[in-house]
């Protein structure tokens, strides 16, 4: 086949897709443009949505570096009084260091050194609670 004789793909362009229209043009709506093609078929409907989420405390450590337990979980000393069923909770503290502990483990270690158990700096509470 020679060059003048090159078969060509006569098949149409693909339909114009864009949808928006910005404000400053005011073209009349010509045969071929978007309003009047027929809506695509949905390929799927979505009948029901459920989220989750995860979440943690802003910090880097969640053990009690004292007792080792999640900061979530009772202390050591909490641990006794979930068999028995008592609604005394068992509460985070931050020093101003940021480090937490199980407010009763530091309450215990701030008893016979007045530091932080990880950076040995003077203890002082940032804040506790849940």
């Amino acid at each position: 086949m020679s060059e003048d004789q090159m078969e060509i793909d006569s098949a149409p362009p693909p339909p114009h897709t864009h949808t928006h229209v910005h404000e400053h043009e005011h073209e009349p709506e010509t045969e071929g443009s978007v309003a009047q093609q027929p809506a695509a078929k949905q390929k799927f409907e979505v009948k029901k949505w459920t989220a989750v989420a995860f979440w943690s405390w802003d910090i880097v450590v969640e053990t009690c570096a004292i007792c080792r337990n999640h900061l979530m979980e009772p202390c050591i000393e909490c641990q006794p009084n979930t068999l028995n069923k008592t609604n005394e909770e068992c509460i985070a503290a931050w020093g101003q260091c940021n480090h937490a502990f199980h407010l009763h483990c530091i309450s215990r270690w701030l008893k016979s050194r007045n530091v932080c158990p990880l950076d040995n700096r003077e203890w002082a509470f940032q804040k506790f609670g849940n």
